[in-house]
C-alpha cells in the first residue's frame, strides 16, 4: 500500500495569517506603550520646526599666524564642533561656515544651548607641563634680582616643606588644588600648597641660542608677570594663556583661579590621548576624567614622570593644562605610561565636558563668540502647516484614486497606511531620547513621499491579484499565486528607493539628511506593513463572501475585469449521451 502523500503547506502562510497579523499588531501595543512610558509621545522638532539658538564664532589667530585660517582649518573645526555637540546628546545640530572666518552653530530649542555654547567655542588644547614655580592666584611684590642675578620671587611664601615627595598641604582647603595621576593601579596623590613657593632651577628654563644677558632678561620679564598674575580675574587668566607656544615657559593659573604657576615647555600634548572618559573615584567618591594615551603618548609621558619624580616639590609636579589654565597638578614619585586621571573638583557634568573634548579632539583655531541669537519657529511652524497641507491633499488625492479603481480593496490599502503611519509615528518619537533623531521640514517631506511608496506596494500587489483572476482562477487561490510575484517587485523596489535614501544619507550633511533618514526607515516599515500586515489582511479578506464572491464594489468582479472561462471548466470534456457514440 503506498504510503499517503504529505499535504504540502499553502503558499505564503494562506492558513495562518493570524500569526502575521498577531506580531505587528504586538510590535505597534509595544512601541506605543514605550512611547508614553519614556515619556515622548510626540517627536522631537528640530530648530526649524521648534527655534532654538544660533550662534556665531569668529575665528581668531595668534600673532605671525594669520594664514591658519584656511578652508582646512575651518572645515576641521566644523567636524570636531559637531562631534562635540553630538557627544552631548544634541540632536540636529547645525554646524557650517560662513564666509572666510565664521562659522554657524544652530541649537534646537529643548537643548542646554548654554552647555553647547562652551563646548562649540572651547578649544580644548591640552598640554602636559613640568611645574617649576607654584604661588597664591594673587599678585604679589616686584620681584628683586639676587646677587646672583637670577631674578627670585621677593616676598613671596616660603618654599613647601619636601616629605616623601608630596607637596606640603595647607588647611585652607579653598586654597588648594587637587591631582592625581595613575598607571593600573598605581597612585601618585598630591595636593599642592599655592601659598607655597619655590624659584625655579638655574637649568629649569629652556636654554636658546642668546647671550646670558638675554636669558637674564627673559627670566626677569616672566618673573615680573608671575609676580604681577591676578587670577582672581577671569580676564587675567585669559590674557596669560593667550599666545603661548608649547615650547615656551610660561605663566599660568589654576581653572579656580585660587593658584597660579610657572610652568615649563610642554612634554605631551592633547594630539597623545587617545581616549578619555569621566568616571567615579571608587576611593573617595570624586568625579575624575581616566584618559588613555597613544603609543606614542604612553612614552613621553613615562618619559617626563620618570624625570619628574627624581625632582623636589613642586618640581616633581606636572600641570595638566586646558586652554591654557591648569586644571590639575600632580606630583609624581615614579614612572607612569599608558593612564593618567585628571582629578579635582569635578562635577558629574564638568567631567563629562572635559572627557568629551579631550576625546573629540583640539579646535586647529581659536574662536571668539560674535553673537547669540535666538530663533522663532513661526517661519518653519507656516513652512510645517504649508507641507501638511500638501501632504493632507496628496493623501486624500491616493485614496480617491483608490476607491475609484480598486474600489473594496482601498479599505485594504487603507488599514495599511494607518498601520504604517502608526509604526513611523512611534519609532520617531522613540528614536529621538534613543539616537538624538528630531523631526525637521526635509524629514516631513520624506514621510510624505513615502506615502506614495507604500501605495506603490499595495497597487503592485493588488494588480497580480487581478492578473490571476483574470486568467480565470478563483480569487483564494489568485491571492497566493500573485503574491510571490509580487513579493519580488516589490522588494526590488524597496530596495532601490532604500540605496538611494542611504547614499543620500552619506553624501550630505545638516537638513538634507533628515530627508534621507525618514525616506530610508519608511522603506523600511513598507516592507514590514506589506508583509506582515498587507499579505495577511488579503488572505483573510479573500475568505469573505463580499471579495471572494466577486461583488461588483469588491473592486475583484471579474466581469469587469475581463476574466477568461475558469480553467477547469476549460478542460472537462462533456460525456457522449448516447450508447452508439461511447
Amino acid at each position: 500500500m503506498a504510503a499517503p502523500k504529505k499535504r504540502r503547506a499553502p503558499a505564503g502562510g494562506q492558513g495562518r495569517p493570524g500569526r502575521s497579523l498577531a506580531l505587528i499588531l504586538i510590535a505597534m501595543v509595544a512601541l506605543t506603550g514605550g512611547m508614553f512610558l519614556a515619556d515622548q509621545p510626540t517627536p522631537r522638532l528640530g530648530i526649524d520646526l521648534a527655534g532654538g539658538t544660533s550662534i556665531t564664532l569668529e575665528a581668531k589667530s595668534e600673532p605671525g599666524q594669520e594664514s591658519a585660517i584656511n578652508k582646512t582649518n575651518m572645515d576641521t573645526a566644523v567636524q570636531i564642533m559637531e562631534r562635540r555637540v553630538n557627544g552631548l546628546g544634541v540632536s540636529e545640530a547645525e554646524v557650517q561656515t560662513q564666509g572666510k572666518s565664521n562659522i554657524i552653530v544652530n541649537i534646537p530649542k529643548g537643548t542646554n544651548s548654554a552647555q553647547a555654547r562652551e563646548q562649540v567655542g572651547t578649544t580644548a588644547k591640552l598640554y602636559f607641563r613640568p611645574v617649576l614655580t607654584v604661588a597664591q592666584g594673587t599678585p604679589t611684590p616686584e620681584p628683586s634680582a639676587s646677587s646672583s642675578g637670577k631674578p627670585t620671587p621677593s616676598g613671596s611664601p616660603s618654599a613647601p616643606t619636601a616629605d616623601k615627595g608630596k607637596t606640603s598641604a595647607t588647611p585652607n582647603a579653598s586654597a588648594t588644588t587637587q591631582g592625581r595621576a595613575v598607571t593600573g593601579a598605581l597612585k601618585a596623590d598630591a595636593t599642592p600648597n599655592p601659598k607655597a613657593s619655590t624659584t625655579p632651577k638655574a637649568d629649569a628654563t629652556p636654554k636658546a641660542d642668546a647671550t646670558p644677558s638675554a636669558d637674564e632678561a627673559a627670566a626677569a620679564k616672566l618673573q615680573k608677570q608671575f609676580a604681577a598674575l591676578d587670577c582672581s580675574s577671569k580676564a587675567s587668566r585669559a590674557e596669560a594663556a593667550r599666545g603661548a607656544k608649547p615650547t615656551d615657559t610660561v605663566v599660568a593659573c589654576s581653572s579656580e583661579g585660587d593658584a597660579k604657576y610657572v610652568l615649563g615647555p610642554a612634554q605631551v600634548s592633547g594630539t597623545d590621548v587617545d581616549s578619555a572618559k569621566a568616571a567615579i573615584d571608587q576611593t573617595n567618591g570624586q568625579w575624575i576624567v581616566q584618559m588613555e594615551f597613544t603609543k606614542g603618548g604612553a612614552k613621553k609621558f613615562q618619559k617626563i614622570t620618570g624625570q619628574l619624580a627624581q625632582q623636589q616639590s613642586p618640581q616633581n609636579q606636572f600641570a595638566i593644562a586646558l586652554d591654557g589654565e591648569v586644571v590639575s597638578a600632580p606630583s609624581v614619585r615614579t614612572a607612569l605610561s599608558a593612564n593618567a586621571e585628571i582629578s579635582g573638583s569635578f562635577t558629574q557634568q564638568s567631567a563629562e565636558d572635559l572627557a568629551n573634548v579631550l576625546s573629540y579632539g583640539a579646535l586647529p583655531l581659536s574662536f571668539k563668540e560674535q553673537s547669540v541669537t535666538t530663533v522663532t519657529a513661526a517661519l518653519g511652524g507656516e513652512q510645517l502647516q504649508a507641507g501638511l497641507i500638501a501632504g493632507a491633499i496628496g493623501l486624500a488625492l491616493v485614496v480617491i484614486y483608490l476607491v475609484a479603481y480598486y474600489r473594496g480593496l482601498a479599505f485594504i490599502a487603507l488599514l495599511s497606511l494607518l498601520a504604517s503611519g502608526i509604526l513611523t509615528y512611534t519609532l520617531m518619537s522613540l528614536l529621538g531620547p534613543a539616537i538624538g533623531f528630531a523631526l525637521n521640514l526635509p524629514a516631513v517631506c520624506g514621510a510624505i513621499v513615502a506615502i506614495g511608496i507604500t501605495a506603490d506596494s499595495f497597487i503592485v500587489y493588488f494588480e497580480r491579484v487581478r492578473d490571476e483572476i483574470r486568467e480565470g482562477r478563483t480569487l483564494r487561490p489568485a491571492v497566493e499565486r500573485a503574491w510571490p510575484r509580487a513579493r519580488r517587485t516589490i522588494l526590488v523596489s524597496d530596495f532601490v528607493s532604500f540605496l538611494a535614501a542611504a547614499v543620500l544619507f552619506v553624501v550630505t550633511v545638516g537638513k538634507v539628511q533628515g530627508f534621507a533618514f525618514t525616506l530610508g526607515l519608511t522603506t523600511l516599515l513598507d516592507v514590514v506593513v506589506v508583509f506582515l500586515f498587507t499579505k495577511p489582511v488579503m488572505t483573510l479578506m479573500a475568505r469573505t463572501k463580499f471579495f471572494a464572491g466577486g461583488h461588483p464594489w469588491s473592486g475583484l468582479d471579474p466581469k469587469r475585469l475581463g476574466a477568461k472561462p475558469p480553467l477547469r471548466r476549460s478542460r472537462r470534456v462533456n460525456a457522449p449521451t448516447d450508447p452508439k457514440e461511447a
